[in-house]
């Protein structure tokens, strides 16, 4: 063989090897490029917005020591307004145009069941879905990772309060979707073994306010408590509604009603109303995911501590370690078998203990409960 043979030969294998270090969409020598749909305007934005921020300051704190493997981490978020034809384009856009190498960060049930066939046609994972459902959860899936835990710990943690207070009578207010449905149906098989009766129940669609109809009925049952399978605009209107029209007993809403979002749409009206959460109290740093989660935020002009914004924060430091145990030659095969490594032995979660593997993805099972305060604080 002729040195231009030779030469033309090395060269092709160079072009090779390197190619090899570039092969996934969204990975190249500087960047690591991931893609998110969720609502950041709308009924549901505020919910989008504070995992967001949440995210992005731990995202700027690895990027500012210089990224993972000298690449740097960038998050393209694109508004659905909670709506699933909008997340729909929005993923096609991100997988085809975009090009992105991971999703991440999708929030509600609906919105993220619309795309799952998608994750399958492109085989792009799924990383900490902003949601609890089974359907996320029952079914294995290796492209899904899930952080936070299901909306079936919740329940069950949200029953056992009421049993334990004596509140028997409960109505249930959810959303007529597969967020709503689904996890009404979980409640629904669960309340006998609390020795709980469900009294009623209502639905309201989507990223709506029209609950006058379901608040009436609810009174004239006069439930012990109301539970809300809802996010916080509807929940807001309904607590409103009945606080006005005399009602006294309480309420109690799932992680994914937005806590400081509803609290601040009440004020002095939310004192004593209850929510179940899936991450630690971001108040107080009394684990040190938490004083972490505080000393990034505090370096972000504008930002506040919130229950979402904490779980942005920690679904982006476990992401992050699944890009650092993957290694420089970034796959997505290889960021997958990365994340199923990740093991309390082996990960140091701050507090919050992560466990994922070959056949479970479902991180979390860390449930707390907290009440709103005055002042829209909140109380654990």
């Amino acid at each position: 063989m002729g040195w231009i043979a030779r030469f033309c030969a090395a060269a092709a294998l160079y072009a090779l090897s390197a190619a090899g270090l570039h092969a996934e969409d969204g990975v190249s020598d500087h960047e690591v490029l991931l893609g998110q749909s969720a609502p950041f305007s709308g009924p549901s934005g505020e919910l989008g917005r504070l995992f967001l921020d949440g995210a992005q300051s731990y995202f700027d704190k690895v990027n500012a020591g210089g990224g993972i493997h000298g690449r740097r981490i960038r998050l393209l978020s694109l508004d659905d307004q909670y709506e699933p034809d909008k997340t729909v384009s929005n993923t096609t856009r991100l997988i085809h145009q975009d090009k992105v190498f991971a999703l991440f960060g999708y929030v509600g049930t609906p919105t993220t069941a619309a795309v799952l066939p998608m994750l399958e046609e492109a085989g792009i994972p799924m990383f900490a879905p902003v949601s609890g459902a089974r359907l996320l959860r029952e079914l294995f899936n290796r492209l899904v990772f899930n952080v936070r835990a299901s909306y079936a710990r919740e329940t069950d943690f949200l029953l056992r309060q009421l049993q334990g207070n004596g509140r028997r009578n409960i109505a249930v207010l959810y959303q007529d979707d597969e967020f709503g449905k689904s996890t009404l149906e979980h409640l629904r098989s669960r309340v006998n073994n609390y020795g709980l009766k469900l009294a009623a129940t209502a639905s309201i669609t989507r990223n709506s306010d029209a609950v006058t109809d379901a608040a009436r009925s609810f009174l004239q049952v006069n439930p012990d408590v109301v539970i809300l399978i809802v996010p916080y605009s509807s929940a807001a209107a309904l607590i409103s509604q009945m606080r006005g029209a005399g009602y006294r007993g309480g309420f109690s809403n799932y992680s994914f009603v937005g806590s400081q979002s509803l609290a601040n749409r009440l004020k002095n009206g939310g004192v004593g109303i209850v929510i179940a959460q899936v991450v630690p109290f971001p108040w107080k740093p009394r684990l040190p995911i938490v004083y972490e989660y505080q000393k990034a935020s505090n370096a972000a002009e504008g930002a506040q501590y919130s229950f979402i914004g904490l779980e942005g924060f920690i679904a982006a430091r476990a992401l992050c370690e699944g890009l650092r145990r993957a290694g420089r030659r970034l796959t997505r095969e290889g960021f997958i078998r990365a994340l199923e490594s990740i093991d309390h032995s082996n990960y140091d979660g701050g507090g919050f203990l992560l466990r994922f593997g070959p056949g479970n993805h479902n991180g979390s099972e860390f449930v707390d409960l907290t009440a709103i305060g005055s002042g829209s604080r909140f109380i654990n």
